[in-house]
């Protein structure tokens, strides 16, 4: 079964707020509109999410045009970093870095890439298996676990260089097409506005 993994496009970040409960920015809100409203998520498409704020906001503005429910799951969610909170940029990509580069290691106590793979993966398995052959699945995540997911699905193995800010919007925003099953990549990140409706055909 052919799916669509979405990562949240831009949050508005307040460091005073923890981060799972960042929301859209007006500039990610008008692009998840803008992606919903040319119907990439087509009607009746099972919509599933993380349960962070940012992701539900991707969910929530997508089921306006499926006309669906969403069902969340935190196993879903982005890589546990609450042990450190907000960093700033700089200090961020120096940590993501090596949360790639070191996947069993739990880098400066965040989750461990290799614990964060194995824990979307079982999400992503566990969504598809309650569903018929001839359905459609959207999942709206994060860039990190997401790329681990790719990673998981592509057979390849877990690198900085196979996430999204490497490979299309730096803000977030990106897109792929999988088949778990088949073990299969249909596309690699692509940004949303370049994502055309029918993948799933």
């Amino acid at each position: 079964m052919r799916a669509l993994y979405v990562t949240h496009s831009q949050v508005d970040k307040d460091g005073l707020v923890p981060v799972p409960l960042w929301g859209l920015s007006e500039t990610g809100r008008r692009r998840a509109q803008a992606f919903a409203a040319r119907g990439v998520a087509p009607v009746g498409a099972h919509l599933f999410s993380s349960t962070e704020r940012k992701a539900v906001d991707l969910a929530e503005i997508l089921a306006t045009a499926t006309g669906t429910s969403i069902v969340t799951d935190p196993g879903l969610s982005e890589n546990d970093r609450s042990a450190t909170g907000f960093l700033p940029p700089a200090l961020f990509e120096a940590t993501a870095d090596r949360f790639f580069a070191e996947p069993e290691i739990g880098v400066d106590d965040w989750e461990p890439a290799i614990h964060a793979q194995r824990r979307i993966v079982r999400a992503v398995t566990a969504a598809l298996a309650g569903m018929p052959d001839d359905a459609v699945a959207v999942f709206c995540g994060h860039g990190a676990v997401g790329t681990l997911l790719k990673c998981f699905v592509g057979g390849r193995p877990i690198a900085r260089s196979e996430d999204q800010r490497h490979r299309a919007d730096s803000g977030g925003g990106n897109c792929f097409v999988f088949d778990l099953a088949a073990g299969r990549l249909d596309c690699d990140w692509t940004p949303m506005e370049d994502m055309v409706p029918g993948w799933e055909r």
